[in-house]
C-alpha cells in the first residue's frame, strides 16, 4: 500500500486539509503578521509577552502548513473499493469472539487514512492494529488481531 510518506484520505478528508490550508495561508498568517507589527510597535521586545505570543504562533502556522503541503504532495485518494476483501476505505463489520461469553458483540468501522481516523466515530486507522489484520480478508473470515494487551479474534460479518 504505497511507500511510508503515502497519506491516505477520502476526498472530504483531502478537502477538510485543503480548506485548512487555505485558511492557514490566507487568513491566520496574514492576521498573524499584523500582531507581530502591532505587538513590536509597543516597544521593548525583551519584555513584551504580546510579541514573544505572537512569534510563537507564527511558528505553529509555519509549521503547520509546512505539514500539510508535505501530506498533500504525498496523498492517495482513496477510491474505489473492493467489497469482496477488507482494504482502506471499506467499512467492516466485526463480531468480538470469546469463548467465556454467549453474547456477541458486533462493532462497525470504518478504515480510513491517519490523518482521518477517529475512534469516537469509528473511524480506524490503516495503520492500526485492528486494520492490519482484516486487510485482503473476506466476510467469514476469522482473523487474529495483535494488540499490545494481548491477541484476540474477530470474525468479518460485512463488508461495505
Amino acid at each position: 500500500m504505497g511507500n511510508k510518506n503515502t497519506v491516505y484520505l477520502t476526498q472530504e478528508g483531502l478537502n477538510d486539509l485543503k480548506k485548512e490550508l487555505d485558511d492557514l495561508i490566507n487568513v491566520r498568517r496574514p492576521e498573524n503578521i499584523i500582531a507581530i507589527k502591532e505587538a513590536r510597535s509597543l516597544g521593548d521586545l525583551s519584555e513584551n509577552a504580546e510579541y514573544d505570543a505572537a512569534r510563537n504562533e507564527q511558528a505553529q502556522i509555519e509549521a503547520r502548513i509546512k505539514q500539510l503541503e508535505k501530506m498533500l504532495e504525498n496523498v492517495s485518494i482513496i477510491t474505489e473499493v473492493s467489497k469482496d476483501k477488507v482494504g482502506i476505505g471499506n467499512t467492516v463489520s466485526i463480531k468480538y469472539i470469546d469463548e467465556d461469553e454467549d453474547e456477541e458483540e458486533v462493532e462497525e468501522y470504518k478504515i480510513v487514512g491517519s490523518q482521518e481516523a477517529n475512534p469516537f466515530e469509528s473511524r480506524i486507522s490503516n495503520e492500526s492494529p485492528i486494520a492490519q489484520a482484516l486487510f485482503n480478508h473476506k466476510v467469514g473470515d476469522i482473523v487474529t488481531v495483535e494488540s499490545p494487551n494481548g491477541a484476540y479474534q474477530v470474525e468479518i460479518v460485512e463488508i461495505k
